[in-house]
């Protein structure tokens, strides 16, 4: 199971690269930064805009950290957007992370062997679902939902727009439902996260936007359709002064 988990993950290697690329110096491990970071100072430059602007601008031949990358760019995503919680950024950062590599994005577990390409075919295994099965698929709904909605947008307006295929709206109530069914499920509690469920529930629709945004940015900056894109973003940007 996903869990927002990956911000704990960040230790030695991650500061020393981050302190590298802020400094634009090779740091050591005996630089002084190291112990001003571990006393608490890694949330603040993490969420400090400079801090973007440097892993963006960063020209060094250093390996960077993959996770600690995609926290950075989809924290401060999420911040444009007024999603201030770091726990929405760390689960969301977890489930792209985690989504990303073999066809994780089809399953509700990395061991199972069942694929879903479409949110009707998990709505009708959850309908018969049972215990820990059911709480993965009220998990999946709203991760898969999340995931299609908000890093691959133009697919969804392509299928919209050419084939009648269900649109972002769609994946937003299927998301909201998903995230909602799992909070209120038991298993959320047992694992401490039915809130961070319930905050995904209801800020579904802006965290897909924040997504977008991303995705338009870092993901696919060069549309197949930039007509179906200008629309998508003309929408988008009627809704979030909407929800303002």
């Amino acid at each position: 199971m996903i869990l927002p988990s990956l911000r704990a993950t960040f230790g030695k290697r991650e500061t020393q690269w981050l302190l590298g690329v802020l400094s634009g110096t090779e740091v050591d491990d005996d630089d002084p930064g190291l112990a001003e970071v571990g006393s608490g100072g890694m949330d603040a430059m993490l969420d400090d805009r400079r801090t973007l602007e440097a892993i963006l601008d960063d020209t060094t031949l250093v390996p960077a950290p993959a996770g600690l990358v995609l926290y950075v760019m989809l924290r401060h995503a999420l911040l444009e957007h007024s999603i201030e919680s770091p726990a929405l950024a760390d689960y969301v950062a977890a489930m792209v992370l985690e989504f990303g590599g073999g066809r994780r994005s089809y399953r509700i577990g990395p061991d199972d062997d069942r694929e879903y390409f479409y949110l009707v075919d998990i709505l009708q295994d959850l309908a018969g679902a049972r215990g820990t099965r059911a709480f993965l698929l009220r998990v999946h709904l709203g991760n898969f939902s999340l995931w299609l909605s908000g890093l691959f947008p133009d697919y969804v307006t392509y299928r919209e727009r050419r084939k009648g295929a269900p649109g972002l709206s769609y994946f937003e109530d299927m998301g909201r439902s998903g995230y909602s069914m799992a909070a209120d499920d038991p298993h959320a509690g047992f694992a401490s996260l039915d809130g961070v469920f319930r905050d995904m529930a209801r800020t579904f629709g802006p965290l897909r936007r924040a997504l977008n945004e991303f995705s338009d940015r870092y993901v696919q900056p060069c549309p197949t359709s930039p007509v179906d894109r200008l629309f998508r973003q003309a929408e988008n940007g009627l809704r979030r002064r909407f929800d303002a």
